[in-house]
């Protein structure tokens, strides 16, 4: 009897696909004795995990020079949403060798996507036509 048969983790519908190198924003609900608020917390995501038990995320962010790393379960409930803000350009699957770096040096280079640089391109040509059948009305 293998444990993935009794045990089905519950993916939190909340994360999108995310992958190291990218910039997310992860809110948090934070309960305090009878109140409960969002806390957002961003960085670089360094690390995934994946398992039994649903995996994981690791991101990291330089605050006042102090590096800080959380790590999230992925099938948490009280996460309540991640906003990807950018995707990065990695060749490694693992970005610990961004603990030794300075904060302006662990920036990766945004990854550009060929499908958006070609919708813009598309929408580049079809402005100038639009605006020469607007003058003539």
């Amino acid at each position: 009897m293998d444990i993935r048969e009794l045990i089905k983790p519950k993916i939190n519908p909340n994360i999108p696909q995310i992958s190291p190198g990218d910039t997310v924003k992860v809110n948090l609900k934070i309960i305090e004795g009878d109140k409960e608020r969002l806390q957002h917390f961003q960085g670089t995501l360094i690390r995934m995990r994946k398992g039994v038990d649903g995996g994981s995320f690791t991101i990291r962010r330089v605050t006042y020079g102090v590096g800080v790393e959380r790590t999230f379960p992925l099938q948490s409930p009280l996460i309540q949403s991640v906003e990807v803000l950018r995707h990065a350009k990695v060749r490694r699957a693992k970005l610990y060798y961004m603990r030794g770096l300075s904060a302006k040096q662990a920036r990766p280079k945004e990854r550009r996507e060929k499908v958006t640089e070609q919708a813009t391109r598309q929408e580049e040509e079809t402005e100038p036509s639009d605006q020469i059948l607007d003058s003539s009305i």
